[in-house]
């Protein structure tokens, strides 16, 4: 689901509030309430959004939210983020890229560049980098999730444990205030663990929205990564940890 800009506006609002009412955005807008629960409906059909009584709230906790909707939400941060991170990757070298909205988005970035070996295990990366000859692409076999085009489980741990690479690109579901790095899904997290033992230089790149939520398994922590692209980072505790861990923080608002 594409989302009009305002109700982008009103994942933004909830995001920063929590809940939504439907009166005070019809108010905000100029619009009826009519016209605003229909935009709720979608985005609640979309699961960007949680339907309450009167309104809506964002979804945080150990919901996680459709993959569809995830592309959507922060996507121009997502893509400020994802031509940075390809700044950084030079020609004639290997790298890693795991599942996520963010990390697809690096993708998109790397189509001009030249002489590289892109080992994933996400098929949307795979499917979009296969058609430029400058990159080889090679993909790990596994359990394929039906929902985002992940592949897991041990055979995927295998096959990544196989390399060693100039750099991986890695996203997460959500960055706790201690610097923790969370996921969902404990077998997407073996992967994730695999990607940061065999690279050589370790990018993290989420948007900001991810220091809002949280998961239930442990990756690892962010003084394992060696470079941390984010929108902006509001933790002054997570600013602290890269400093004191030699961690490259790049910030691309301001």
């Amino acid at each position: 689901m594409l989302l009009t800009p305002r109700q982008e506006e009103i994942v933004a609002l909830a995001k920063a509030n929590g809940k939504v009412l439907v009166d005070e955005l019809a108010v905000r807008f100029s619009v009826t309430p009519q016209t605003i629960r229909k935009d709720l409906n979608d985005l609640c059909d979309a699961r960007a959004l949680t339907r309450v009584h009167g309104g809506a709230i964002f979804p945080t906790g150990n919901e996680n939210v459709k993959y569809e909707s995830r592309r959507a939400i922060a996507a121009a941060e997502k893509q400020a983020i994802g031509r940075m991170a390809a700044g950084l990757i030079p020609d004639n070298s290997s790298l890693f890229i795991n599942i996520g909205t963010t990390t697809e988005a690096v993708g998109e970035a790397l189509a001009d560049h030249r002489e590289l070996m892109v080992i994933t295990n996400n098929i949307n990366v795979a499917n979009r980098l296969r058609l430029f000859s400058g990159i080889e692409v090679v993909i790990a076999g596994g359990v394929v999730r039906r929902e985002d085009g992940g592949i897991v489980g041990e055979a995927a741990v295998d096959f990544i444990r196989q390399f060693k690479v100039d750099f991986a690109v890695i996203g997460v579901s959500a960055i706790d205030e201690d610097g923790a790095l969370l996921d969902f899904d404990f077998r997407e997290v073996k992967v994730a663990q695999a990607i940061i033992s065999n690279a050589r230089h370790v990018i993290l790149v989420s948007d900001s929205s991810k220091f809002e939520r949280t998961a239930p398994v442990r990756i690892g922590h962010i003084s394992q990564i060696h470079t941390f692209i984010t929108d902006h980072c509001p933790l002054e505790r997570v600013r602290s940890i890269c400093a004191e861990n030699d961690v490259r923080l790049i910030e691309t608002e301001g």
